[in-house]
């Protein structure tokens, strides 16, 4: 018997793939994210209400300043997560892949714990089984790479060190 999360995600997945929720959602999420996180110090996350969450915190390609970015996460059952830089299906790759792939050396918060990491680039061997496993949780998700184009930016984030909070 499917779980009321499970239902939720079949119903909503679907939606996540229309040109209105790809034109509104950057626009529109984002910002409530930041108020949310705000007021809850980081604890909460309105996407985390659906899918596994997290804010990662790199340092900018060009930049080299602080950047966070709220992200959906898939557990790789191996104490590590996968992150797709799916950017809503556009036609270009996130700045946070662009960041991770300069500065492989994050954080993420996590249910407002913060965590060191290291990414790595998914591989081509190692692609469907990262697209089964993000799809098992998110019904679809894929169709975000067959509509942008390009081939998305997969990484996996394992912990490194201690714990910062």
């Amino acid at each position: 018997m499917p779980s009321v999360l499970q239902l939720v995600r079949s119903v909503v997945s679907p939606l996540t793939r229309t040109r209105v929720f790809r034109w509104a959602a950057p626009r529109v999420l984002p910002p409530i994210e930041r108020v949310v996180a705000a007021l809850s110090g980081g604890r909460v996350q309105l996407s985390a209400l659906l899918v596994p969450s997290l804010v990662l915190h790199t340092t900018g390609a060009r930049s080299g300043e602080p950047r966070d970015t709220a992200l959906m996460y898939t557990p790789d059952g191996e104490g590590r997560a996968i992150v797709a830089g799916t950017s809503f299906a556009r036609d270009r790759h996130p700045a946070w892949t662009y960041n991770l792939l300069a500065h492989p050396d994050a954080a993420i918060t996590v249910r407002g714990r913060e965590l060191r990491v290291r990414a790595s680039l998914v591989g081509d061997e190692g692609r469907d089984a990262a697209w089964a496993r993000i799809e098992a949780q998110w019904p679809g998700y894929r169709g975000y790479e067959r509509e942008s184009g390009r081939v998305v930016r997969l990484f996996v984030l394992q912990p490194v060190g201690d714990e910062r909070s």
